[in-house]
């Protein structure tokens, strides 16, 4: 599996969320406590948006992001109000590049954490799903690419909630054909350039871990003294796979079967299902 963070609000240089905090994504490389595997060293990523491009900017690597020279370099010198980063553990597909998160298309930004269990039974018939002109653009080997570009068919950049559900109907209808009892396990995160989607479902309904930041002007009230806090507007909001430290009130775990909507004037948090049709709900 994998670990990966997403900020959303106020620009910031990437460094501040990649090496600053007590349990830093570059120490979950090293030190997960929620993870399935302490270790992460397959390959990083990292993606973000800039004011004046229209599509995001990507740096990946097949090596470990802790010793990672060029990471460091940009992320001291990089500054970006919506950005994802990603380490990435293989569930048996090959470290190279391609197979490094985040995946992009256009404006479109996606990283995953969990796996389709049976892939190499379900890849066909999953592939065969894409949309013949968007599979053109598929670079890797992962199932968390090819979801990427089911939910795209699917109609994601119109309504992510609706595609990612029909991409999810579509491999649990795939895994159940094969005699899989639980053939999907995600958190995923999807981006625009001005809003994020996060998801986090499991077909077996045990799913990895999520979190949230408490809206800052909360955490205000509660540490008036902390003095980073005065620096970042009132909707900046991180969304992580383990808290970046023991800070007291500022994580909230993401609901079992829930997607939450990041954007500018207010976020939500709602109920998540599969599309029960999968390759027959095509938008």
């Amino acid at each position: 599996m994998c670990r990966w963070d997403r900020l959303l609000g106020t620009p910031v240089f990437l460094s501040q969320v990649l090496f600053q905090p007590e349990h830093s994504l570059i120490d979950q490389s090293l030190h997960s406590r929620m993870g399935v595997e302490t270790t992460n060293g397959d390959g990083f990523g990292v993606g973000w948006y800039t004011q004046d491009m229209d599509t995001p900017a990507v740096l990946r690597d097949v090596g470990p992001a802790w010793n990672n020279r060029n990471l460091l370099e940009v992320a001291h010198h990089v500054r970006s109000g919506l950005f994802f980063a990603h380490i990435r553990a293989s569930t048996g597909t090959a470290v190279q590049q391609t197979n490094c998160h985040p995946f992009l298309n256009g404006r479109w930004m996606f990283m995953h954490n969990g796996a389709i269990s049976g892939f190499h039974r379900l890849r066909r018939d999953l592939a065969l799903a894409v949309d013949q002109d968007l599979y053109l653009d598929i670079e890797g080997s992962t199932d968390s690419e090819l979801m990427f570009f089911l939910a795209l068919t699917f109609g994601l950049t119109e309504d992510p909630p609706g595609a990612v559900a029909r991409m999810a109907g579509l491999v649990e209808k795939a895994g159940h054909a094969h005699d899989i009892a639980h053939p999907l396990q995600m958190t995923l995160a999807v981006a625009d350039g001005e809003r994020v989607w996060v998801f986090r479902y499991s077909s077996e309904g045990r799913s990895r871990s999520l979190y949230f930041s408490t809206k800052v002007d909360t955490l205000r009230a509660l540490h008036p003294d902390a003095a980073f806090l005065r620096d970042i507007s009132d909707e900046t909001r991180l969304v992580v796979s383990e808290p970046l430290g023991t800070f007291p009130g500022a994580w909230n775990e993401v609901p079992e079967s829930s997607y939450g909507i990041i954007q500018p004037g207010g976020d939500a948090l709602h109920a998540f299902r599969p599309h029960p049709q999968g390759d027959s709900a095509r938008s």
